[in-house]
């Protein structure tokens, strides 16, 4: 499912994609307020990767490689949709990670609106979710532009601070987006 944006090109994760994967999600300043930190080796990146393609083989939606339309052979970033678990709640979770190249130009603004589109529209979600750490604040401000509301913390880690829940419903991305 390739979906483009006014300047993203998103395609689902390949099996090749393992390198851009382990070079972002290994990199520690795309780390820098992940507690989880970095991906230690490209032997754990392989074994998400084939989380992710399993994730797009049985519900048909998933991450996408991310990158720019004028420069469609280099990924910048992996985001998407995907169901997680957190304490006692399932949600339909949208995260995203961009190389620190891609950093500061609104592309992750444009990628959660456009994944939001996507999870409203063709996944037909009645509501998508994101968990972010309290001090990102990029990734808050992310949020809030495309309509995500705070709904309460989070334990995600364990032994480090709770993350921010932050959520949006299909009704209320229907009233935003008129």
């Amino acid at each position: 499912m390739h979906v483009e944006t006014s300047r993203l090109s998103l395609r689902p994760v390949l099996a090749t994609d393992v390198a851009d994967l382990y070079r972002i999600y290994g990199d520690p300043a795309t780390n820098t307020f992940n507690p989880a930190g970095p991906y230690p080796d490209i032997d754990y990146a392989k074994t998400v990767l084939i989380r992710w393609l399993d994730l797009w083989q049985t519900h048909g939606f998933g991450n996408w490689a991310i990158s720019l339309l004028d420069s469609p052979e280099t990924v910048i970033g992996f985001g998407g949709l995907s169901i997680r678990s957190y304490e006692d709640i399932m949600i339909n979770n949208l995260g995203y990670r961009f190389s620190t190249e891609a950093w500061g130009k609104g592309l992750a603004t444009e990628f959660a609106t456009c994944a939001l589109k996507y999870g409203f529209e063709n996944i037909e979600f009645s509501e998508i979710s994101a968990v972010v750490r309290e001090n990102h604040l990029a990734s808050r401000k992310v949020l809030m532009k495309t309509g995500l509301r705070y709904i309460k913390e989070i334990h995600d880690v364990k032994d480090a601070p709770p993350s921010l829940l932050y959520s949006l419903t299909v009704d209320e991305w229907l009233r935003n987006s008129k």
